[in-house]
């Protein structure tokens, strides 16, 4: 895939990400914003601990998100396939969407489904954009030159 295309999606993407965590942390904060009012506990378990709980899933999970497109955010303006550590963040957060997806279509509906489909073959393809043998800004080895031989100056 050229330089042309992968660098947009890169940047989209990584918006993409940027927008979904604060929507993650606002939504998280509107429930825990409703736990607290209605104080009641569940199962057993104080009110306090659901508000600190889901405010504490809200910003992990919002720190999570804007890292992965952090990730994105740093391939598209280096024009570099991301490290290891950044490719198995972006398959998680991959995975992630996936499976938030087939629950949220009997859970919200088919809009949210369509919404994190979206996202996810976003992440899927800057993850194929920048793979292996996509050109993505390392130097070509030369051919000519003896596999033990010192590179040319």
């Amino acid at each position: 895939m050229s330089t042309v295309v992968r660098r947009p999606v890169a940047f989209v993407t990584a918006i993409v990400l940027f927008v979904e965590a604060v929507g993650i942390v606002v939504v998280n904060g509107i429930l825990a914003t409703v736990v607290d009012n209605q104080d009641m506990s569940l199962a057993g378990l104080e009110p306090s601990a659901m508000v600190n709980g889901t405010w504490a899933m809200g910003g992990v999970f919002g720190l999570y998100l804007l890292l992965c497109g952090l990730v994105l955010l740093l391939a598209g303006i280096r024009d570099r396939a991301p490290g290891r550590i950044g490719r198995i963040a972006l398959i998680t957060c991959a995975v992630v969407h996936g499976v938030l997806g087939a629950l949220t279509v009997g859970l919200v509906g088919w809009a949210a489904f369509a919404c994190l489909m979206v996202v996810l073959g976003l992440i899927v393809l800057a993850l194929v954009a920048y793979g292996p043998g996509s050109g993505s800004g390392r130097p070509a080895e030369d051919e000519d030159a003896e596999p033990n031989a010192p590179a040319p100056v």
